[in-house]
C-alpha cells in the first residue's frame, strides 16, 4: 500500500528503535522505552496483533499503527471480537497527506482477516485532532466516558 511519496508495510523487529521513537512521540508522558526485545509487547501480549509503519521515499519511518483483537466488550462496539487500534501517529510534516488513513486502511484489512465486523479505538476527550482524523478515517463517535479512582485504605 501506498501514497505519494511513502509506502505502508508491516512492522518487524527489525523497525524496533525507529518505531519506538515514533512510540515515544505519541506517547510521551509514559516514558515509553523500547528496545528489539520489547517488539512483542506491541504485537499483543500473546493475544492476535499487528503493526503497520509509513515509510517515506527514503525509507524513513514517518507513522505507525498498532492494533489487537479485543475479546471483552469494547465501548461503542456491537459484535466481538473487534479490531481495536491501540496506537496511531503520523509525525507532524506528514500528516495531511493521507499517511493516517493508509494506515488506517492497512489495520482495516488486518481486522476483516480476523473476521471482524468492526474496528474500534479511542483518544483522549480533550484530542480535538485525533477526533477529527479519526472522524476524516470513517470512524464515528459513539460515546464518551470518564473515569474515575478511589483509593482504599488497608484495614
Amino acid at each position: 500500500m501506498s501514497g505519494p511519496g511513502f509506502t505502508v508495510r508491516a512492522a518487524t523487529a527489525a523497525d524496533a528503535r525507529a518505531w519506538g521513537a515514533l512510540r515515544l512521540a505519541l506517547w510521551p508522558d509514559e516514558g515509553v522505552h523500547w528496545d528489539p526485545e520489547d517488539v512483542g509487547d506491541a504485537l499483543g501480549h500473546g493475544r492476535p496483533a499487528t503493526a503497520f509503519l509509513a515509510c517515506n521515499a527514503d525509507g524513513a519511518l514517518i507513522g505507525f499503527a498498532e492494533a489487537t483483537l479485543r475479546r471483552d466488550y469494547v465501548n461503542g462496539t456491537e459484535t466481538s471480537p473487534v479490531g481495536f487500534l491501540e496506537g496511531w501517529y503520523v509525525a507532524p510534516s506528514w500528516r495531511g497527506r493521507g499517511v493516517g488513513r493508509a494506515l488506517v486502511h492497512a489495520v482495516e484489512g488486518w481486522t476483516r482477516d480476523q473476521g471482524c465486523r468492526e474496528l474500534g479505538s479511542d483518544a483522549l476527550l480533550d484530542n480535538q485532532p485525533s477526533h477529527a482524523a479519526h472522524a476524516a478515517c470513517g470512524f464515528e463517535e459513539t460515546e464518551r466516558v470518564v473515569y474515575f479512582r478511589k483509593a482504599v485504605e488497608r484495614g
